[in-house]
């Protein structure tokens, strides 16, 4: 068994806090990972996925809770979002930490009635697709070094397949277990059918949805990309007023992120439009129709799908790394652009650009330099990942390293 890097986070929040969840897309192994975290402590374990627990919850849930044996566990807690006030008050009467390891498949933070029940009484993980680290077999060390300095000091990581394959399987546990594409592409068509026809349907209380799997496609067509709502309202046949809801939909079941671009006032104008990306790369490449060998062949798809893949891989780094830091992208009114940046609560701040080919010029880092030299002390450092296998510096603070150190330990 693959072990998931976040497992010792869940430990922790466990050891002082009453209620965590463990939130993230299905099918990422959080009903696998909530059990054997919980094993030790003899928890019992309720799945909403069955009906007639279902029914018990959604009938009485302050019932419910109150006959709960223990630590429990309950999973796909949003079929049940009365469960979310009980176990306030069960959580009010006795704050004995690790009470209650609830997972969900639905983003919690977007549903204020369920987040505000629980505010102060319980901590949200999230819960991705494997991270490369991960199915190497390690916990990567990638944003620990970009910030202490010594990133270019790191051996790149295993390589143990190409990286159009890399990212044509993506990171879901059951993609990478089938090494047919045909038979990844068919766990990809019923992995989106279940979540729009089912979960979307239950989360939205109407029945007309049918534009989401069109719009899910049209989406996966411009990752990586500023997300322009007029054009996409244009393309997709929606108004503006119902796109934005179908895509908070899909934000909600993970399918889709936005990423937020960066706004300091640094004397510039800047972009704020956020960047449009998918949850994990083998998804985008199933809706698009693209398999490995066309995403070898045409660079610029290379490039979008690269782009998206190391955000992800990015975030779920985050997910387990201290101190928390927060992911942007930036970019000016006059195209200056930086594919993503990180910063931490003290300031420091890390940038990182993203190039789908083993040849960089200088030029590739003017817009980091530029950056740098405006943020002064509070910038760290500058990296540019690529395709190549040297360790190039490339001025102060920036260096341009091989894609594989995202993933090395």
């Amino acid at each position: 068994m693959i072990r998931r890097n976040i497992e010792d986070v869940i430990h922790v929040a466990l050891s002082d806090t009453p209620v965590v969840l463990l939130n993230g897309p299905r099918q990422t192994g959080k009903t696998t990972l909530s059990q054997m975290v919980t094993e030790k402590a003899g928890s019992r374990y309720f799945s909403l996925d069955d009906a007639a627990t279902l029914a018990a919850a959604v009938g009485d849930p302050v019932g419910f809770v109150r006959n709960l044996p223990g630590p429990v566990v309950i999973d796909e807690i949003q079929k049940a979002p009365d469960l979310f006030p009980a176990i306030k008050l069960a959580v009010d009467k006795d704050r004995q930490p690790g009470r209650f390891l609830l997972t969900g498949s639905a983003n919690v933070m977007t549903l204020p009635r369920l987040s505000e029940s629980l505010a102060g009484r319980m901590e949200i993980i999230p819960l991705f697709p494997f991270s490369a680290g991960e199915l190497a077999g390690h916990r990567e060390g990638f944003l620990k070094r970009l910030f202490d300095g010594t990133v270019s000091n790191t051996k790149p990581g295993p390589v143990n397949v190409g990286l159009p394959v890399r990212l044509e399987r993506g990171g879901y546990p059951e993609a990478n277990q089938r090494d047919s594409e045909y038979r990844r592409a068919a766990w990809f068509a019923s992995y989106i059918s279940t979540i729009l026809q089912r979960d979307v349907r239950d989360l939205a209380r109407v029945d007309a949805l049918q534009a989401l799997p069109n719009l899910l496609k049209l989406l996966a067509t411009r990752v990586s990309g500023l997300l322009n709502i007029a054009d996409v309202c244009r393309d997709a046949g929606l108004p503006h007023s119902t796109l934005n809801r179908h895509l908070a939909l899909l934000e909600t079941v993970f399918l889709v992120h936005r990423l937020p671009a960066w706004s300091p006032n640094l004397g510039k104008r800047l972009v704020k439009a956020p960047k449009l990306h998918l949850v994990d790369s083998g998804l985008a490449c199933h809706l698009i129709g693209a398999d490995s060998r066309r995403i070898s062949e045409d660079r610029t798809l290379l490039g979008r799908i690269l782009e998206t893949f190391v955000v992800g891989e990015l975030r779920k780094q985050l997910s387990w790394s201290e101190p928390r830091t927060a992911l942007f992208h930036f970019r000016t009114s006059a195209g200056a652009e930086v594919d993503m940046i990180l910063e931490r609560p003290d300031g420091t701040m890390a940038a990182i650009e993203i190039k789908a080919t083993a040849t960089v010029r200088a030029s590739d880092f003017r817009a980091m330099t530029a950056l740098r030299d405006q943020l002064g002390k509070r910038f760290v450092a500058g990296v540019a990942l690529y395709l190549g296998d040297q360790v190039v510096p490339f001025g102060d603070k920036l260096t341009l390293v091989p894609l594989s150190v995202l993933w090395a330990k």
